[in-house]
């Protein structure tokens, strides 16, 4: 499905000004985001900060069609952007890495969970799905269904050249960058990204803004602390990872969200339903807008998981398998 384009840089007067539409968008001083409606399995978004010669990328994109679109616009569009310093990936799912090879030369940062986690799916399981598919069923559907529209072809995994836990300082020009670890919440090394005098926050896959979240890691009590975290800096402006630019609000609505989810799950954990069963029976009212319903079964099962004191990650063929039965509204099991 194509998506629409801006034709160059837009200004993003508050958060509602330019609108939502794909392609990369002032965000002032510097700071820009490139987004790609509607935001949603596979709809990431990046960032571009620049001051003097230099600049830092923030993530890249699904595959190499789609990270060489948002590059050739950033260049047209950013003087700066024609040779990118740094790559800084916020977390290891390939909607944020699988572009990196587009980045060549460029010094490449992330946490060490992160560097750890990006090895672990080659770009080649999706590539295959197409004639996997069909003999994983209802399961196999629905991921060509969100998976089946990008090009994952000749792909090859470029990992960070430089790690760190915690903290971590980086300087673009004259502006302070800090890049601060609140993983694992949606997988085991989240990072954001802040620019403080700026007053600019790239979060990563710690905010999908408009859209479900999706708690591959966990627990949720870590990403309610990523929320907390988040609601205590001085910041103004947020680039998710999917959606719209969003500010402190979308934070607030987002944590109220895992709480209600948390707290949810518990009562049907103690009544001894199924993580799928609890996840059919919760009531997304103040939800409804939001994108992608189905993957609240992964959320509830990560509060499961955490409830029964569960070592062991979630099965990710398995959480897929529960969604696609979520998603078309299966009654009875695979």
């Amino acid at each position: 499905m194509e998506r629409p384009r801006a034709a160059g840089p837009t200004r993003a007067d508050g958060l509602t000004g330019s609108g939502y539409t794909r392609g990369l968008h002032d965000v002032g001083d510097g700071l820009y985001a490139y987004l790609q409606p509607d935001g949603g399995w596979g709809w990431s978004n990046a960032g571009l900060i620049v001051d003097g010669e230099s600049s830092l990328l923030v993530d890249t994109l699904f595959d190499l069609k789609l990270t060489g679109e948002m590059l050739d616009e950033m260049r047209r569009g950013v003087p700066q952007a024609g040779t990118i310093d740094t790559l800084v990936n916020t977390h290891a799912n390939g909607d944020h890495t699988w572009g990196n090879q587009l980045v060549g030369g460029a010094r490449i940062v992330a946490s060490k969970q992160t560097a750890e986690e990006m090895m672990e799916l080659p770009p080649s399981v999706l590539e295959s799905l197409p004639e996997l598919a069909p003999q994983m069923g209802p399961t196999g559907e629905f991921m060509l269904e969100i998976f089946g529209r990008f090009d994952f072809s000749g792909i090859e995994l470029t990992p960070p050249t430089e790690t760190f836990d915690g903290t971590f300082e980086l300087r673009v020009g004259d502006k302070d960058v800090q890049l601060l670890e609140v993983g694992p919440a949606h997988t085991r090394g989240d990072t954001l990204v802040f620019v403080p005098d700026d007053r600019v926050l790239f979060s990563g896959d710690i905010l999908f803004h408009g859209g479900h979240p999706i708690v591959w890691a966990g627990p949720i009590s870590n990403w309610i602390g990523a929320c907390d975290r988040i609601l205590e800096m001085d910041v103004d402006v947020i680039v998710p990872g999917h959606g719209p630019l969003a500010d402190k609000e979308a934070i607030r609505d987002l944590r109220s969200y895992f709480e209600y989810i948390e707290a949810e799950a518990r009562k049907r954990f103690e009544a001894g339903m199924s993580a799928l069963e609890a996840a059919r029976d919760i009531a997304l009212d103040d939800y409804a807008s939001w994108g992608d319903p189905e993957r609240v079964v992964v959320n509830v099962d990560a509060v499961y998981r955490e409830l029964s004191k569960s070592t062991e990650p979630g099965n990710p063929i398995e959480l897929f398998g529960q969604m696609a039965q979520l998603a078309k509204g299966e009654a009875e099991p695979l």
